[in-house]
């Protein structure tokens, strides 16, 4: 009787465990809006302003995991800038802290995700305290794709966007083709001509 009663008890602590090891922080970038929002295991429940990739650079979409988290960080390839609370969840792309709070809500990064200080120490507390899972969908907007959302948090592709310089077509699933810079020799001869 004592062994089955340690036993259940030893079942009890597995299943415990196992719950606190799926309570996660859900986190969902939506490139589109440029707006974050963050619910915790308990259900709080947080949208905040974002910077993503500006144009020339990518923001990774996807479903991602945190690799790694630095209450301060500097970007070696981008003068040394401050990166406060960087969670990096693929490669060197990050979730952090950016003090340019005027850009905020349009995209302005090389690639990473922005937020307001205060926004990102709060996220990183959490991240740290219940482990988190990212998701990153949508278009940054002005792409020339455009998405529509089937839920809150869903989005999927409806339509094509067709480039006429490539004379191919773009999905939601990837960035529409960059214009050539015109030669330096015609740009020379008249810089101000499109």
């Amino acid at each position: 009787m004592r062994i089955v009663a340690w036993g259940l008890g030893l079942l009890c602590l597995c299943l415990a465990g196992a719950h606190n090891a799926q309570a996660t922080v859900n986190i969902h970038v939506d490139l589109s809006t440029q707006t974050m929002t963050v619910t915790s295991a308990e259900g709080e429940e947080f949208q905040w302003p974002v910077s993503t990739a500006r144009k020339g650079y990518v923001t990774p979409r996807g479903v991602f995991r945190p690799q790694a988290m630095l209450p301060v960080a500097f970007s070696k390839k981008y003068n040394n800038s401050p990166m406060p609370h960087s969670i990096f969840f693929t490669g060197s792309y990050a979730i952090h802290g950016s003090y340019e709070v005027g850009h905020l809500g349009r995209p302005a990064s090389h690639g990473c995700v922005r937020l307001a200080p205060a926004n990102a120490a709060t996220l990183f507390a959490m991240v740290k305290k219940e482990g988190a899972v990212i998701t990153i969908t949508g278009s940054p907007p002005g792409s020339g794709v455009l998405v529509a959302s089937s839920g809150k948090h869903h989005a999927k592709p409806i339509v094509v966007a067709k480039h006429h310089h490539h004379g191919g077509q773009v999905t939601a699933l990837g960035y529409a083709p960059q214009p050539q810079a015109k030669p330096l020799k015609l740009w020379l001869e008249n810089p101000v001509a499109p």
